[in-house]
């Protein structure tokens, strides 16, 4: 048996993080321990940064250098019930990681689930660690789906007091207290994506 290449190995990482960890845009979001690897492993599930965050530190345990990007954007899909309960379809601080492959940092972004992606027609985002693997502008259906708007740049662990600053600003702070006592509390719900 040979070894298993670099390439072969971050590729396996990213489809389990992207397809065994359930996408879940109410999970936990304002404590340290909610971006803790095992947490989210034995969760099976997160949002965005915690998938990037679990994918990062599947990375490293590889041999494989890793990083946490963060960048803003708008999603033109979400639904109507989080644009309401959130005032707006701007995420801040959408999270994906960065793996140092063949000497360049590889953008990959885990967050949205086959399963959620086939169910409401989005272009799963596929991972061939050479290039960037981030999502589409599109939908299947040729529909306005993400527009990139601020990058944030790659950080060695989650900025959780700019994150959480950020997000008071734009979604001001009675959201963002009421996020904090229902957040986990919710079932997955996989037609709501940020």
């Amino acid at each position: 048996m040979g070894l298993v290449s670099t390439h072969a190995k971050a590729k396996k990482l990213f489809y389990a993080v992207r397809d065994d960890i359930h996408y879940n845009i109410y999970s936990p979001f304002h404590l340290p321990e909610h971006y803790q690897a095992r947490w989210i492993l034995e969760r099976g599930e997160g949002y965005c940064v915690q998938k990037a965050v679990l994918l990062s530190a599947l990375a490293c345990a590889a041999d494989i250098p890793s990083r946490l990007g963060f960048a803003d954007l708008k999603n033109y899909r979400m639904s109507a019930k989080l644009i309401s309960e959130r005032g707006t379809n701007q995420i801040a601080y959408h999270g994906y990681s960065a793996l140092y492959l063949d000497g360049k940092w590889v953008k990959a972004t885990p967050a949205f689930d086959l399963v959620m992606c086939q169910k409401l027609r989005l272009p799963p985002v596929e991972f061939d660690a050479q290039h960037d693997a981030m999502f589409a502008s599109q939908d299947l259906d040729g529909s306005s789906f993400i527009e990139y708007t601020q990058d944030r740049g790659l950080f060695d662990d989650v900025p959780l007091q700019d994150i959480l600053e950020a997000r008071t600003e734009l979604y001001g702070i009675e959201r963002i207290e009421l996020w904090k006592m229902t957040y986990g509390k919710k079932p997955r719900i996989q037609s709501s994506m940020s």
